[in-house]
């Protein structure tokens, strides 16, 4: 699906240039003649880009992209400015407003198109990085969740002092882990569990087992034929 731009711009021959031309380019492009059907556009298309020149009718460049950036969802979105007024203070002016590029008229149609072709790769990759960013968040959050759970299962266990060698599960992984000279530290990474998540399942082993270190706990567990 083609991307969107938004062209606004009063003066109608420059108007169905840009269209035209980054049709060809392969955009999809809808266009405004003042600030406020702009705005409206805005709303309505939801373009991935706004080319807009200064100076319109009813609302001008500068009052549309304050407009823009007030939304959280636009915030980012690229914003060419056109003008024809080129003095130091308009750029500031545009610049601190939030627009991205600032281009002088009157331009060059490949130019133009080659700022808008790197602006929107650069506001993809930004998407995409964003993404990457919330889908590893959400996986951390469901693993950290996990290890909770767990925890909250083996909590009541650890309680249950002289219940003989009757392990969970879990116990018995971390039993044969131990039993195959793993650390603390690698069982956790083997298990997905925490570091005292593990300390805690060593501790419920001693103290099923009644023996006080690793050493006799895994005698215990082959003298019992726990593991092989």
């Amino acid at each position: 699906m083609p991307l969107t731009v938004l062209v606004a711009e009063d003066d109608e021959g420059t108007r169905l240039a840009l269209r035209d031309y980054l049709e060809l380019e392969g955009y999809s492009v809808v266009v405004a003649n003042n600030g406020e059907v702009a705005l409206e556009q805005i709303y309505r298309c939801q373009p991935q880009l706004i080319v807009t020149d200064v100076a319109m009718p009813h609302m001008d460049g500068y009052e549309l992209i304050r407009q823009v950036r007030q939304q959280p969802t636009l915030r980012l979105m690229p914003v060419i400015f056109l003008t024809a007024h080129t003095n130091t203070q308009d750029r500031v002016r545009g610049y601190q407003l939030g627009c991205d590029v600032y281009l002088a008229k009157p331009f060059e149609l490949p130019e133009i198109a080659a700022i808008v072709r790197n602006l929107l790769e650069r506001a993809q990759l930004m998407q995409a990085a964003w993404a990457q960013q919330v889908a590893l968040n959400t996986a951390q959050q469901r693993a950290m969740a996990a290890v909770n759970r767990d925890e909250a299962i083996l909590d009541p266990l650890l309680g249950l002092a002289g219940s003989g060698p009757d392990l969970t599960n879990r116990e018995q992984d971390v039993l044969v882990l131990i039993s195959d000279g793993l650390s603390n530290a690698q069982i956790g990474d083997r298990l997905y569990l925490s570091p005292r998540t593990v300390e805690k399942y060593v501790s419920s082993l001693l103290r099923k087992t009644d023996t006080s270190n690793r050493a006799e706990l895994l005698r215990f567990a082959i003298d019992h034929h726990m593991v092989s």
